[in-house]
C-alpha cells in the first residue's frame, strides 16, 4: 500500500512547486538574516518534491510503454525539466558543482526552474486530480506532517554535508581582498569604462540645493562625510564577499543638497540607465563607495561610484552611479529597467 494516495501525491507536487516558485522569487530580494526562512522553505520544498516526484514516477512509469499522446509527451518533458531543477539545486547545496561555463550552477537552477513553470501548468490542466473526501483523514494528515519533517531533516543534513554557506546559500569569494571578488552585472549592463573627466554625480529631485559633483569633489571635499562601512555584498548568482567599503554617506549628500524631509524615497541611477530606489531611512544608512578595502573600485565593480546598501542583494547595489534623486515615491519602472538597461 503506498504511503500516500495518488491524489495526495499530486496535491503535494502542486503545493511543492508553488512554494518553491514563490520562495525562489522571494529569495531575490531576501538579504537580511530575518529572511532566512525564505531559503529554508525553498530548500525543504525541493527535498519534499524529490520524494513526491519519485512516488509519482513509480506510479505512472507503465505509461511509457504505450503510445505517446500529447499528454504523455508533456509529462515526459515535465519530468526531465523537474529532475534537472531538483538535481541542480541539490548539486549546488552539496557543492558538487559550482560553475558551469560562465554561469554558476545556482543561476542555471533558477533558469531551469523558470522553464519548468509553463510546462507544469500545461500538465496540471490535463492531469491534476483533487484529493477526495476519503483523503481527509487524521492518518493522512499525520503522514503529510511526517513527510514535511523528513524533508526538513534531509534538507538540514544536506546543508551540513555541503560547503560552508551563508543563509542565502552563497559561498564566500574574495573577502577583504580589494577588487579581487567576482565581477557580475545584471542582464545587459556592460558599459565602457567611465571617463571621469566627463563624469559628474548629480543630486536632484526634492532638494532645495541641487548638486553636481565631479570625482575630485566626491573623493576629497571636506564638506562631505567620508566614511567606512563593513558590509557583506551577497550576489543572487551564489557568492558573497565582505569588505570595508569607503565612500560618501548618502545622508551627507542629502544634507548638502537640503533634501525635503517629507520626501520618502531616494533613487540611484547608473550611466547605463539601470536604477533602484530605497526608502529614505534606509538610503540614509547607505554609502556611495569609491573604495573596496584599500583599492579604488575597478571598472567592473562600479568605478567611479557604486551603491553599498546593507541587507540588499547585489543586483540592488547600483554600479557606475551618476545620479541620486530624492522622490516622493518609489520607482515601479525600475523592475522593467533592470531587464532593458545596457541595451543600445
Amino acid at each position: 500500500m503506498p504511503w500516500l494516495s495518488s491524489q495526495l501525491v499530486d496535491a503535494l507536487l502542486l503545493a511543492g512547486v508553488v512554494v518553491a516558485a514563490v520562495t525562489g522569487v522571494a529569495s531575490i530580494l531576501a538579504g537580511t538574516a530575518s529572511d532566512a526562512w525564505v531559503f529554508w522553505t525553498h530548500g525543504i520544498a525541493g527535498v519534499v518534491l524529490v520524494g513526491a516526484l519519485a512516488a509519482k514516477l513509480a506510479r505512472v512509469r507503465h505509461r511509457l510503454t504505450g503510445s505517446w499522446n500529447w499528454t504523455v509527451r508533456v509529462s515526459v518533458a515535465l519530468t526531465v525539466v523537474a529532475v534537472l531543477a531538483l538535481a541542480s539545486g541539490l548539486a549546488w547545496t552539496l557543492g558538487v558543482v559550482e560553475q558551469v561555463g560562465p554561469f554558476t550552477l545556482l543561476v542555471l537552477h533558477a533558469y531551469v526552474g523558470i522553464a519548468l513553470l509553463p510546462v507544469f501548468l500545461v500538465h496540471l490542466h490535463s492531469r491534476f486530480r483533487t484529493p477526495t473526501a476519503q483523503d481527509a483523514t487524521r492518518r493522512n494528515a499525520l503522514k503529510l506532517s511526517a513527510t514535511l519533517v523528513v524533508g526538513a531533516v534531509a534538507w538540514r543534513a544536506s546543508r551540513l554535508l555541503g560547503p560552508a554557506r551563508r543563509f542565502t546559500g552563497s559561498t564566500e569569494r574574495g573577502s577583504d581582498d580589494g577588487n579581487r571578488f567576482p565581477v557580475t552585472s545584471w542582464v545587459a549592463d556592460d558599459p565602457e569604462p567611465v571617463d571621469v573627466d566627463d563624469w559628474t554625480l548629480s543630486v536632484t529631485g526634492r532638494v532645495d540645493s541641487p548638486l553636481d559633483l565631479d570625482e575630485r569633489t566626491v573623493l576629497g571635499d571636506a564638506t562631505l562625510d567620508h566614511d567606512t562601512s563593513r558590509v557583506v555584498l551577497d550576489c543572487t548568482s551564489g557568492w558573497y564577499s565582505e569588505h570595508d567599503w569607503r565612500g560618501v554617506r548618502v545622508a551627507d549628500l542629502l544634507d548638502a543638497a537640503d533634501a525635503d524631509p517629507d520626501a520618502d524615497w531616494v533613487r540611484f541611477t547608473s550611466i547605463t540607465g539601470y536604477r533602484w530606489s530605497l526608502p529614505r531611512e534606509e538610503a540614509e544608512r547607505a554609502l556611495l563607495a569609491t573604495h573596496a578595502d584599500d583599492d579604488r573600485l575597478s571598472h567592473g565593480h562600479g568605478y567611479p561610484l557604486r551603491l553599498v546598501a546593507p541587507g540588499r542583494r547585489g543586483f540592488q547595489w547600483v554600479k557606475w552611479i551618476d545620479s541620486v534623486e530624492v522622490r516622493d515615491r518609489a520607482d515601479p519602472a525600475q523592475w522593467v529597467v533592470t531587464l532593458i538597461s545596457g541595451f543600445d
